[in-house]
C-alpha cells in the first residue's frame, strides 16, 4: 500500500521504530532527520523532518526555526 505525499508527512513526530508496515515500506530510501542524542536534552528518538535528500531535511528544520547542527541524518532503511 503506498501511501499519499502528503500523508508521507505524518511519520513526522514518529519514533522510526513505532511505524507501521506501510510507513515503513512508503519511506524506505527517505532521508529522515532525528535529534543528536545528548544527556541535557535526551530528545525522544522521533522523525523531526522527512525529505528525498539531506539537504531537503535541513530546510525542513530551518523553516521549523530548528538548528539542523543538532540533527543526524540518515536513510531509511527498507522494512525487510
Amino acid at each position: 500500500m503506498a501511501l499519499a505525499t502528503e500523508s508521507l508527512q505524518d511519520v513526522v513526530g514518529k519514533s522510526p521504530d513505532r511505524l507501521t508496515l506501510g510507513e515503513r515500506t512508503a519511506t524506505a530510501g527517505k532521508w529522515i532527520a532525528l535529534e543528536v542524542y545528548t544527556p541535557e536534552t535526551l530528545p525522544l528518538r522521533v522523525i523531526e523532518a522527512l525529505g528525498d535528500t539531506a539537504a531537503e531535511c535541513i530546510r525542513k528544520l530551518e523553516d521549523r526555526g530548528l538548528n539542523p547542527r543538532t540533527f543526524e541524518f540518515s536513510v531509511m532503511p527498507a522494512a525487510f
